[in-house]
């Protein structure tokens, strides 16, 4: 039997939270299990609900979508997607920095945001190409960068196979801080995923070759 992915809408406007409902409608594989009106009511349903994916708006009153995607990363909780109309670089950077699992604007057409909500509960990454592009431009602009020792550290556990949340448990941090370090390391390496990552440091000599 297909696993049934659950949803909690989390945006301050009643007509944005019935549009992405009605989006999501008709999937057998999706239920939209409930709708938080700003942050905080985001964090409590995320914790009460314990849905597999959150769709975050980032500007809300109160808390906000990034300190409610902070709280909700930090405690291991549900994949946050981002659904925003903001692609500034920073908008960007300050959600991936809190741990989303994505970010999608809301012009996002129905297939994609699918495909997104499915692709994030199974532990994907997922960017709207516009905003992949951003990003991909900032990483070239930092690609001469120093990669700290903690970057390092990382991207020798992923040398040995390991996963974001075995590299977590080896560095006692959590999962959404080794993707943060490791989007970091991307950046600065001008690369775009973890083997080009590994690649591109033992090349330049910052990692030993694994055996």
């Amino acid at each position: 039997m297909t696993k049934v992915v659950k949803v909690l809408i989390a945006d301050d406007h009643p007509v944005v939270r019935e549009g992405l409902r009605g989006m999501l409608a008709g999937e057998g594989d999706i239920e939209v299990v409930g709708e938080a009106a700003d942050g905080r009511q985001a964090v409590s349903l995320a914790g009460e609900l314990k849905p597999d994916v959150v769709l975050m708006d980032l500007r809300m009153p109160g808390t906000d979508g990034v300190e409610a995607t902070r709280r909700i990363a930090g405690v291991g909780g549900p994949a946050v997607l981002v659904v925003t109309t903001y692609d500034t670089d920073h908008d960007i950077l300050r959600a991936v920095e809190a741990g989303a699992r994505g970010y999608l604007l809301k012009d996002t057409p129905r297939a994609e945001l699918i495909r997104a909500v499915r692709a994030a509960a199974g532990g994907a990454t997922v960017l709207a190409p516009a905003v992949a592009d951003r990003l991909l431009r900032r990483d070239r602009s930092a690609a001469n960068a120093e990669l700290t020792s903690r970057e390092l550290e990382v991207l020798d556990l992923v040398s040995k196979g390991k996963t974001n949340a075995e590299v977590g448990q080896a560095l006692f941090i959590g999962e959404a801080t080794v993707k943060t370090h490791l989007l970091h390391a991307f950046a600065k390496l001008g690369v775009d995923d973890r083997t080009a990552a590994v690649t591109t440091a033992i090349a330049r000599g910052l990692l030993a070759s694994p055996n």
